[in-house]
């Protein structure tokens, strides 16, 4: 034991809680021990699917629950049932959620404590583990930036702590002294992996010094000590109202039972349950409070029959609710938050001022920094330097520093901190330096922004910026087409504008909008393509196209720097009569513009930059063929680039990129 717990456990030292407050928390931590015992039994009658048990562990979810103010956040993980109860979620909507009805949280779309709930400060879990440290980055930034001496709470587990994610959200957060509490439940094993083959440091609070984390601000706690706990935890949100800055508690403890109650404990050492066994949390403080004279027999028989009763009460009703019967429209709906704004279709006057394309999209972003002041812009050099385009240059002047936010190279953890800032009820900018770069907050984006509403109800009320494409001579790691990694994921918006004056009005509606949007911007058009731009306010509805171009002959349906692409060809072509069509944004995309156009046409062309297997316009070709294939006269065409690599060296560039080869296509399609 002495090995396991370095320091000396189970002191019980109540400081100056009084009997009464002892008695609180002894109560609080009896019952998710008896809802603890009672979903084990649910799970061997079937009436759950799944347990995560926190059994020999509860004394840290709920210390850290009592200690945290009710209105901050805190971030929980498969076995914290203590933080849902002792911020006093009711019984039968958590059971509820157990057994996947609709009486629970996430309409049983998910399970067990992968959910939030708003009312109680409490965002729960992903199955990812480390991306929840960077919400609550986020959350302690709005905090922040609010000056309201706040702080959040997120949980990680000793495997958790091996993600890259941990690393970035603990960089971040000391980098920008952030008032975010880092609690490491460290039970020494990781699933089935013991501790020696997850870690060679002997404690978690040993990596703090390399995060320029003081070691004041790296404490160790008995998590099997409720007070310890407690008054730790009390500490921390005590020193964080006074000064600023990320603290970790690491709470060294045991689990009881195995990883979920499927794999069981036969890879835990002969002896080591019953050796933790004895300085079990809730048994021995128990014990604890009778010397004491805290409790007596009569108050322990009472608290027990009343947990025993609102157990029993929440699992009636729970188990009166109905089955979910499914419901393809509200499937579909959820996807999205409510409260996208409407669009204002405005043509922009042609002997009016004429802006390049990157300066629309700067005056887009300023215009919407001063709408919403709530909006707070991040990305790698986007401060003083103004990003490597230079898009939000002099930004930090107009708006300063805590709005406009150079950021580390860590992309997942900033995109989480988008998300949290908007679970905390402002809206995030992310940049991703190059397009290519979003493979680093791939997990973010699909798995957490995407979902999240879906989930349980909270809006993701982020837009990541990409810059995007090829031309440019960058290579392959600069140039790469992405928006079709994303274009297979539910839940996210896609816009990729083609002229200043869409690149502006999309881009406000995509701040507008409640919903997190990938906004992707074509490097090569940043200062070789001008064009009008109205000076007013507009926002640009999406999944409207446009007609670049009527014809009759053939339809060309494209995006982003296909648009020019197209308009070049055919300007060499006055012969072709074909129309033109600009997607603008690609999820959702304007079905019934180009399927009206190609009933009218008869023939179609799908072109885009990106690679010609898995693209988008695969999925743009058979709608096509599904929608209109009567009025077809020829099968859909598709231009693509080369299902390469993108090349570096002009010439193979030039070979790759798709508009090497659309004038053939084209021709071959209106000859047939």
């Amino acid at each position: 034991m002495s090995e396991m717990f370095p320091h000396n456990p189970l002191n019980f030292d109540g400081r100056d809680l009084s009997a009464h407050e002892q008695r609180d928390l002894y109560a609080k931590l009896l019952l998710p021990r008896m809802i603890e015992e009672k979903m084990m039994s649910q799970l061997r009658q079937g009436k759950i699917s799944k347990w995560f048990s926190g059994l020999g562990q509860e004394a840290i979810s709920v210390g850290v629950a009592a200690a945290m103010p009710r209105d901050k956040f805190i971030f929980p993980m498969h076995r914290n049932l203590g933080i849902f109860t002792t911020r006093e979620v009711p019984l039968d909507r958590l059971f509820a959620q157990f057994q996947g009805k609709d009486h629970g949280f996430t309409k049983g779309r998910d399970r067990s404590f992968h959910f939030g709930s708003p009312e109680h400060h409490i965002v729960g879990m992903i199955s990812h583990l480390g991306p929840q440290l960077g919400l609550a980055d986020g959350v302690a930034l709005a905090e922040k930036l609010e000056g309201t001496g706040g702080c959040s709470f997120v949980f990680t587990g000793d495997g958790g702590a091996s993600e890259g994610d941990f690393h970035e959200a603990v960089n971040v957060a000391a980098v920008w002294q952030l008032p975010v509490i880092i609690g490491i439940e460290n039970n020494a094993w990781g699933l089935s992996t013991p501790s020696e083959q997850q870690f060679r440091c002997a404690h978690f609070t040993d990596k703090a010094v390399g995060y320029g984390i003081p070691q004041e601000d790296a404490i160790q706690v008995d998590g099997n000590d409720l007070f310890d706990v407690y008054h730790k935890v009390s500490d921390a949100v005590e020193s964080l109202r006074e000064r600023q800055r990320p603290i970790i508690l690491e709470f060294k403890t045991f689990r009881i039972r195995g990883h979920e109650e499927a794999s069981g404990t036969k890879y835990y050492p002969s002896g080591l349950i019953e050796q933790w066994s004895e300085v079990d949390p809730v048994t021995r403080i128990q014990a604890h409070l009778r010397e004491s004279g805290v409790l007596d027999k009569a108050f322990e028989e009472a608290l027990t029959a009343e947990h025993k009763a609102r157990i029993q009460d929440g699992l009636k009703l729970a188990a009166s609710k109905p089955a979910i019967e499914a419901s393809t429209t509200e499937e579909l709906t959820d996807r999205f938050a409510p409260g996208t704004p409407k669009g204002l279709e405005v043509v922009p006057d042609a002997r009016g001022r004429e802006l390049r394309f990157i300066d629309a999209i700067t005056e887009g972003l300023r215009t919407s920094m001063e709408r919403h002041p709530d909006l707070v812009l991040m990305g790698q050099d986007i401060g003083q330097y103004g990003g490597v385009f230079k898009v939000t240059d002099g930004f930090v002047d107009l708006f300063g520093e805590g709005r406009v936010r150079n950021t580390p190279l860590c992309e997942s953890a900033i995109v989480g901190a988008g998300l949290g800032l908007s679970i905390a009820g402002k809206k995030a900018m992310v940049e991703m330096q190059f397009s290519d770069f979003v493979t680093c907050g791939f997990n973010q984006i699909v798995n957490n922004l995407a979902k999240i509403h879906w989930r349980w109800g909270q809006k993701a009320d982020v837009v990541v910026r990409m810059p995007t494409g090829g031309g440019v001579g960058a290579g392959p790691y600069h140039s790469q087409s992405t928006e079709a990694w994303f274009f297979h994921v539910p839940g996210l918006k896609i816009a990729y504008p083609s002229t200043p004056g869409d690149a502006k009005g999309l881009l406000r509606m995509a701040i507008d909008d409640p919903n997190p949007v990938l906004f992707f911007e074509h490097k090569n058009l940043y200062r070789s393509l001008t064009g009008p731009v109205p000076e007013e306010d507009y926002l640009l509805e999406f999944g409207k196209g446009r007609v670049v171009r009527e014809g009759q002959d053939a339809t060309l349906v494209t995006y982003g720097l296909g648009v020019q692409w197209a308009e070049a060809m055919l300007a060499a072509h006055p012969e072709w009569d074909v129309e033109v069509i600009d997607l603008r944004t690609l999820l959702p995309w304007d079905e019934e513009l180009v399927m009206d156009s190609v009933t009218k046409t008869g023939k179609a062309l799908v072109l885009h930059e990106d690679t010609m297997t898995g693209g988008i316009g695969a999925e743009i070709s058979s709608r096509i063929h599904e929608c209109c294939f009567e009025a077809l006269d020829a099968p859909v065409g598709r231009t693509a680039s080369l299902d390469t690599a993108f090349p570096f060296a002009e010439d193979l560039e030039r070979n790759f990129l798709a508009n090497t080869r659309l004038e053939e296509d084209l021709e071959q399609l209106l000859n047939r």
